[in-house]
């Protein structure tokens, strides 16, 4: 099993910084493994004071569900499939996990090769600010969302 290290997460968190200055929108960032244990968290200075935990319940959330089926490719996807089917579940869920379940934009898995090695949260800005964040950062790392070969 492949891993992803702290070196890396540094890497990503430069990359969404840098994306976040441009838009001018202060955001946490969390890197979780595929079990959904945190690697790394970072808050940029001006970001609300609750952005690192819903970050880190992003990426922790997207870590669950993408491990429990190939279906749920991201936090959006994961948002809207509940709210279509079971948004009761949703909620359910984040208060059995104590809060650590939230289905937003910004918020994708991370596959190296076949291999889900972890998943990352942004917060901060709006749904499609962060994911946007995500985008570029994850581009830039060179880091897959969807299984490979």
């Amino acid at each position: 099993m492949t891993k992803i290290t702290v070196a890396e997460c540094r890497e990503f968190f430069k990359y969404v910084w840098e994306k976040a200055e441009e838009m001018e929108v202060p955001v946490a960032m969390a890197v979780v493994t595929a079990e959904g244990s945190l690697i790394a968290l970072e808050r940029m200075d001006n970001a609300g004071f609750i952005t690192a935990e819903i970050a880190y319940a992003k990426a922790y959330t997207v870590a669950a569900f993408r491990s429990m089926s190939p279906r749920f490719p991201d936090g959006v996807f994961i948002r809207n499939w509940f709210k279509e089917r079971n948004p009761q579940m949703l909620v359910n869920a984040s208060v059995m996990t104590g809060g650590k379940i939230v289905a937003s934009g910004g918020s994708t898995p991370i596959f190296r090769g076949k291999e889900l090695v972890g998943a990352f949260g942004i917060s901060g800005g709006t749904s499609e600010q962060d994911e946007e964040m995500g985008i570029h950062a994850r581009a830039k790392m060179g880091w897959a969302k969807e299984p490979q070969g």
